[in-house]
């Protein structure tokens, strides 16, 4: 079974520094009947303005992935980490026993966009960590990139979550397509972050996101006259 989520159905504020969209209830905007999927709890759609960003705020017991999808962000926190980094990284902050951290567009002039996602965590208390791994963009052509498990990764460096879950970028040209098994038991989410895809046969605009259940696999080919950019969640 595939449930469609479309880009305009989801929550929307233009706070005129940050544009964002929330796929699941976030902040502002609460909607019980999307709450989040599995362990996904949080999906936003982040676009922040030249020289803005978030101050310092506190986490506790998330595990917190972003990826940047066109600009730079500078990242700090209370464990004294403080990067910049841009896109073709995964970033992910265990928030564990609790975390303060703030997030800015690293750029004077020009925008930034980026994927933040919060995957509930299968344990709590865990000591707070950070991940940055960059890859080469050409690992996500025509494939799956495998960006962070909650498993060992098997010859792909790949950030560590405290959760049963899997996240994967991938980029197809139009008309080229791969597939992704599915395991018995396990469920899916598709969100595509440029251009277009066809997820099982069902077409996804950019924004719009897709739950699977009860697939045995996921077919995956790229639609329109560009190249389409997505990410893929292997959850429990």
């Amino acid at each position: 079974m595939i449930t469609i989520r479309r880009s305009e159905e989801r929550g929307h504020f233009d706070h005129g520094w940050l544009n964002t969209y929330h796929t699941f209830s976030f902040a502002g905007y609460s909607d019980p009947a999307h709450m989040g999927f599995r362990a996904l709890r949080v999906l936003n759609d982040d676009r922040v303005a030249a020289g803005r960003g978030f101050g310092a705020h506190a986490h506790r017991d998330m595990e917190i992935l972003t990826y940047v999808l066109d600009g730079s962000l500078t990242h700090k926190d209370s464990m004294g980490e403080q990067h910049t980094f841009g896109v073709n990284t995964i970033q992910v902050m265990s928030a564990g026993t609790g975390v303060i951290h703030s997030e800015f567009n690293a750029s004077a002039s020009e925008p930034v966009r980026f994927l933040q996602i919060w995957i509930v965590p299968g344990v709590n208390d865990v000591e707070p960590s950070y991940q940055q791994i960059p890859f080469d963009a050409r690992e996500k052509c025509g494939k799956l990139r495998l960006l962070a498990s909650g498993k060992a990764a098997d010859g792909v460096r790949a950030a560590a979550i405290h959760q049963d879950a899997a996240v994967y970028a991938g980029m197809l040209r139009p008309a080229e397509t791969l597939t992704q098994a599915i395991a018995p038991g396990r469920y899916g989410w598709v969100q595509v972050a440029r251009g277009s895809v066809a997820v099982n046969g069902e077409v996804l605009a950019e924004g719009d996101g897709a739950a699977l259940s009860e697939e045995r696999e996921v077919s995956l080919s790229g639609q329109g006259a560009g190249d389409a950019e997505f990410l893929f969640f292997d959850l429990s």
